[in-house]
């Protein structure tokens, strides 16, 4: 009788005690190479963590706050300003039109509000006659009266002997309500000597705009077989939640849970609402999700932003912060608005080290890196080269890196791929809260600049669901695996977005 061996024996007995190719238990087989060695590998069991932090999550954490909702919808409201200031056109050569009288005082058009919000009615101003304002273009500074008011054409009657001249650009001149003069006797009537009712002077209603926002659901889950989950791994793991282990699907299970945890926050910054016509404006592309603007996505922290605060491109598209004068640019901007004190700036690295460096120029030994700061730079001391806060006119600013935007993997590798100017380097966020009047409450109530509105009631808090399914652990179905589930429904609500600042 003939014994056949098997083609995949790899242990031959040696007539010595030594180690031969031959004779090694091959555990893998000769296709791997890697253990058909004279000596067992040194096998390293601890996973190595060659990108530092992976998550970006937290920004929102700093910044703002969170609270339930149960409506599929948020409505606040924001005052509006409580003095009068319009955008309009100097007409000379039709003075007087208004009151029929020919005569000489010429008259502004209002074209725009202050803010050129959108939805403003120009004959829905607040100027009246008898007020005093000034006008502003290009021509000098002027007191005016203002006599006669017929929708958005006013006669402005100047106090100086000097006559307002049309404007030389369109929409180029700027009117300020700055109080009212009336004669001895007089009484809210029109005008001396005119029948238009329309010269009567009304009483002013404050305004206020009406915002909103929606939730979107964000769903993902994990799925591992009930064989997969009973078989033990090799290599030790750790995640950035702190936990560590040798089961392979539980590393896979929380490299899913942290992804979801960082697309939440990346929803809140990035998420766009619809528009009608646009492609994610058809029912199909969402089931669930009638069409029409407005249904479909949620408005993020960078849309809001862009649409009602403020966006500087800096001087050369690059850096937003590039010398003082480009940074006094955005604090006279930040004076129109609600001027608010102390600010939190969130930038990537270049404009990082661009701020430090206009910060450090501004010391006259910055230059031969002797010294950067306000500090003892001492001989056995480093250098510190980088600033985390500093205070320019009114204002304090503290700086902070913004991961997000300096990580390969999420906004760092869009910035590097954008076109100059368009990508997103950094954003001024004011601290603090504000007092807006809440439709919901049905008061007015102090909230962060930034806060998340989640999804919760008594029976379903969808602020961060997690659950599992299958035959794996807790047994609820047939399923020959383990399912993890997760689910939130949120969004971002910013208030005073024109005290933000975005930074492309």
């Amino acid at each position: 009788m003939a014994i056949t061996n098997g083609t995949l024996l790899n242990s031959v007995p040696a007539a010595q005690q030594q180690t031969l190719s031959t004779n090694y238990l091959d555990l893998a087989g000769t296709a791997n190479e890697g253990w058909a060695q004279q000596y067992l590998p040194d096998l390293m069991e601890k996973e190595a963590e060659v990108f530092g932090p992976r998550t970006i999550s937290g920004f929102l954490a700093q910044v703002g706050a969170e609270e339930a909702m149960t409506a599929d919808q948020v409505v606040w409201s924001e005052q509006g300003r409580l003095h009068l200031s319009y955008t309009g056109n100097v007409n000379s050569t039709n003075a007087g039109a208004n009151t029929g009288a020919g005569g000489t005082t010429p008259q502004f058009t209002i074209e725009n509000d202050i803010d050129q919000t959108a939805g403003f009615t120009a004959a829905n101003h607040g100027v009246r006659v008898n007020d005093t304002v000034i006008i502003s273009n290009s021509d000098g500074v002027f007191k005016c009266l203002v006599t006669v008011v017929n929708g958005a054409v006013l006669d402005v009657a100047p106090y100086g002997a000097t006559t307002l001249a049309a404007n030389a650009t369109a929409d180029g001149s700027t009117l300020l309500v700055y109080g009212s003069e009336f004669g001895k006797g007089d009484s809210y009537r029109a005008a001396a000597g005119t029948t238009n009712t329309a010269d009567t002077r009304g009483a002013n209603e404050p305004t206020f705009t009406s915002f909103s926002n929606k939730p979107i659901i964000m769903k993902d889950y994990y799925e591992v077989s009930g064989s997969d989950a009973s078989r033990i791994g090799w290599v030790e793991v750790s995640t950035e939640a702190g936990a560590s282990g040798y089961l392979w699907y539980l590393k896979a299970e929380s490299d899913t849970r942290a992804r979801f945890t960082d697309y939440i926050e990346m929803s809140m910054l990035e998420s766009e609402l619809n528009v009608a016509g646009s492609v994610a404006d058809a029912a199909t592309i969402l089931p669930g999700s009638a069409a029409g603007a407005g249904n479909v996505g949620t408005e993020g922290l960078f849309a809001a932003i862009t649409s009602r605060g403020n966006v500087t491109s800096g001087v050369t598209g690059v850096n937003a912060i590039q010398d003082l004068a480009e940074f006094d640019a955005i604090l006279a901007e930040f004076d129109r608005q609600g001027a608010i004190e102390e600010n939190m700036m969130f930038v990537n690295r270049a404009t990082s080290l661009a701020i430090d460096d206009m910060l450090a120029s501004m010391n006259s030994y910055g230059a031969g890196g002797t010294s950067y700061g306000v500090f003892n730079n001492s001989e056995d001391m480093a250098l510190n080269l980088g600033f985390s806060g500093f205070r320019r006119g009114s204002y304090d600013f503290y700086k902070s890196d913004f991961r997000y935007l300096n990580d390969l993997a999420t906004r760092g590798g869009i910035n590097t791929a954008a076109a100059a100017g368009t990508g997103i380097r950094g954003v001024i966020i004011p601290a603090g809260s504000s007092s807006v009047y809440d439709q919901t409450v049905g008061q007015s109530i102090r909230r962060p600049f930034l806060h998340v509105r989640y999804r919760a009631s008594q029976t379903d808090d969808r602020r961060m669901k997690s659950w599992v399914t299958g035959s794996v652990g807790a047994t609820t179905s047939a399923l020959d695996a383990m399912q993890l589930h997760f689910l939130t429904e949120r969004c971002l609500i910013t208030q005073g977005a024109n005290n933000f600042m975005l930074m492309q």
